[in-house]
């Protein structure tokens, strides 16, 4: 009899461990387990989807959830944020379709694919011109301009409230590039934007352009052996686990531009698109200070894992600057252009916004 007990202990125990030992892997499994609301938000007046490309481990990216977290605090509960990041609904391009046809209702863009539904967004893409956190910050406070900018996609029927970053761009390769003609010998990855390719014909550099969800196994198979993108993004998705080395050009910043269906927002109650529209202005200012220090920890991080680190010569860097300068003339058009839902009927924006930055 005792043996019989013991045994049933015995297995009673073996199975509990089982299980436990199951719910913890489907736990580390599951990379947004530890994002969970605290906060049952099954009685929503109203749920707003939210998609964004990356990891909320990346500073810019997990804006979605400091936006569900304030925003149901600061309703009482009302509105509940379902935030989708990782590329859980796709890659950007159909994610803007779903959120134009109103089937999501709001999404933490790149500024490099939002072009594709508001070309002025790109202004920011443009090489050289609003390339550092400084220039970042001057740009946000710069009043009609920065208004203007946001109204990119409003003749799409999605509005624009803020953006976030996740830092400067450069150069994460599979081999050394320590100047332009090593950069030649690459074949870069750039997201599937207008802007970009030109800039990458005007270098005279191999761009492959490929969502960002394909891109992983592409660097592992040598499909690209480049990234046009930033330290932080390199060094938090583990692309510098392939790519062992990373050049600093810091031409451009990365942005995430938090934009929504028009319809969906407005069929809110006016006290709560106030309160929406303050929210996403207080956590953006927020997150926008906390990636400036991302990107110092992410570099660091990664020189102790053993990824070197390069600049190019200045004279390098005159030629880049030099030649991206057509691509600011051959995208003047489109950036330009005045849709009936602007406000501003500036003749010549991307002028106005290069004379306030500086650009020469």
């Amino acid at each position: 009899m005792k043996a019989k007990r013991l045994f049933l202990i015995t297995a009673i125990s073996f199975i509990c461990c089982m299980f436990f030992a199951s719910f913890a892997a489907a736990a580390k499994s599951n990379p947004l387990e530890s994002w969970k609301p605290k906060f049952d938000p099954s009685g929503a007046k109203y749920t707003c989807i939210i998609s964004n490309v990356s990891s909320p481990a990346l500073v810019g990216s997990s804006t979605g959830f400091a936006l569900r977290d304030k925003l149901w605090e600061r309703t009482n509960g009302q509105v509940y944020i379902d935030y989708k990041p990782l590329s859980v609904l796709g890659g950007e391009v159909e994610v803007l379709n779903m959120l134009q046809m109103g089937a999501i209702q709001g999404m933490g863009v790149s500024s490099v694919a939002a072009t594709n539904l508001g070309p002025r967004f790109g202004l920011v893409n443009l090489p050289f011109l609003i390339n550092s956190f400084e220039k970042l910050d001057k740009f946000v406070n710069s009043g009609k301009l920065f208004d203007h900018y946001m109204k990119a996609m409003e003749h799409q029927g999605i509005i624009g409230l803020d953006i976030t970053g996740y830092g400067n761009y450069g150069w994460a390769t599979t081999k050394p590039v320590k100047s332009i003609e090593d950069a030649k010998k690459i074949k870069f990855r750039v997201a599937e934007a207008e802007v970009n390719q030109l800039l990458y014909t005007q270098w005279k550099l191999n761009p492959v352009v490929m969502p960002w969800p394909d891109v992983p196994t592409s660097l592992k198979q040598g499909v690209i052996t480049g990234l046009d993108h930033t330290p932080s993004v390199c060094n938090i998705t583990k692309k510098f686990e392939v790519a062992k080395y990373y050049t600093y050009l810091n031409y451009a910043q990365g942005l995430f531009i938090w934009i929504f269906n028009k319809a969906w927002f407005e069929s809110l109650p006016a006290d709560l698109q106030k309160i929406f529209k303050e929210v996403v202005s207080e956590v953006c200012k927020d997150i926008r200070e906390k990636t400036k220090q991302q990107e110092i920890d992410e570099i660091n991080k990664a020189k102790e894992n053993g990824i070197e680190f390069f600049s190019l010569p200045e004279a390098d860097l005159a030629v880049l600057k030099e030649k991206g300068d057509a691509v600011h003339q051959k995208y003047a058009e489109q950036i330009n252009k005045i849709y009936d839902a602007d406000t501003c009927k500036s003749k010549n924006f991307l002028l106005e916004v290069q004379q306030y930055m500086g650009y020469k």
